[in-house]
């Protein structure tokens, strides 16, 4: 069991009934969405002037690191104007028709939600562009001599794009948005209360002093914080008394190898192999990666960023560097206070 999870969940490769159960743990509206504060107030204003006028609401560009609730958010502008949603996402529309067809579908003030936006073709992307400035397309129609263009008139609607790598954004694609929102990481609180919402919502219950255990692991993310709830509800169904306690959310974060930092197995590996194979650093990514057997992109991408926020390692122009929180950890003395090995 403690094989088979992943705490990213960066493959994506979840069973139905999983996806289902997060859908319905997602938030309708703005008044049951926990967090993210100031962009939630924002977006409240600015979703109660178009409806006033009547309008579609400007394009928005949601950022962050993943299972923050960019669709969450999406879905609820969409439910707050009350009209229609429809998803998809940047790799599935791969030629301009594909696009050309979804948005001659889109009816007064919809909203479209793509996914990983980033990920666009540019010949889309540039069909993308007056569809979002004029709400027009032109589609080239046949090949050759006969070919011609057609300007098709489109439906005044929003389009919000999600995605994780907002630098790999082209220029003219973000400049086209009108409301950009940075998602930050939660705070532990917001995290408890969305543990116990989501428990409630399960029909489990779940006690305070649980719920702020399972937050402290969940790397500072709503996404995270619901998959290890599922799982320490199962321990606590079949090793415990159906109640999700202190107790039972220690064993079971325990047992699916994730300690009180929010840090699983991997983690404390590239942690424990700079500290003893490379006296703490620096030392090059490619160096680390070789070390592990792994990829230099999934290190830099997936692992390091949550190791940097809470400070365990450290960029320096020589490498990366493990800090004394991560000597303190891992219950090692730090390379200042040992003899060199060499």
């Amino acid at each position: 069991m403690t094989e088979d999870f992943d705490i990213r969940n960066t493959s994506g490769n979840i069973s139905d009934s999983e996806r289902d159960v997060e859908k319905a743990l997602r938030p309708g509206s703005f008044d049951s969405f926990s967090g993210q504060d100031k962009i939630v107030e924002n977006l409240k204003v600015f979703v109660a002037a178009a409806r006033m006028r009547g309008e579609a609401l400007d394009h928005i560009l949601l950022f962050g690191p993943p299972g923050l609730g960019k669709t969450t958010l999406a879905g609820i502008v969409s439910n707050e104007l009350g009209v229609g949603f429809k998803v998809t996402s940047g790799p599935v529309l791969d030629k301009p028709g594909d696009l050309a067809g979804i948005l001659t579908s889109l009816e007064e003030n919809d909203v479209l939600f793509i996914d990983e936006i980033h990920r666009l073709s540019p010949i889309v992307e540039e069909y993308l562009y007056s569809a979002m400035e004029d709400y027009r397309i032109d589609i080239m129609i046949d090949k050759g001599p006969g070919a011609r263009s057609v300007q098709l008139t489109l439906s005044p609607f929003t389009l919000i794009g999600a995605t994780t790598r907002s630098g790999l954004l082209t220029s003219p694609l973000r400049a086209r948005f009108g409301i950009n929102c940075h998602l930050q990481y939660y705070d532990h609180p917001v995290l408890e209360r969305i543990i116990l919402r989501s428990a409630a919502l399960l029909g489990v219950k779940c006690t305070a002093p649980a719920a702020h255990e399972i937050a402290l692991r969940s790397r500072g993310t709503p996404r995270i914080a619901n998959a290890l709830l599922r799982r320490v509800r199962d321990f606590a169904q079949v090793k415990g008394n159906g109640i999700i306690e202190p107790e039972i959310a220690r064993f079971a974060l325990e047992a699916l190898n994730i300690d009180r930092y929010g840090l699983d197995e991997i983690d404390n590996k590239i942690l424990t192999t700079i500290i003893t194979k490379f006296n703490g650093g620096p030392v090059g990514l490619n160096t680390i990666a070789t070390a592990l057997s792994e990829d230099p992109g999934t290190i830099e991408e997936v692992y390091e960023p949550y190791l940097i926020k809470e400070g365990f390692i450290k960029r320096t122009p020589r490498g990366r560097e493990v800090t004394q929180l991560a000597y303190t950890h891992l219950g090692q003395k730090s390379s200042d206070s040992q003899l060199s090995l060499f």
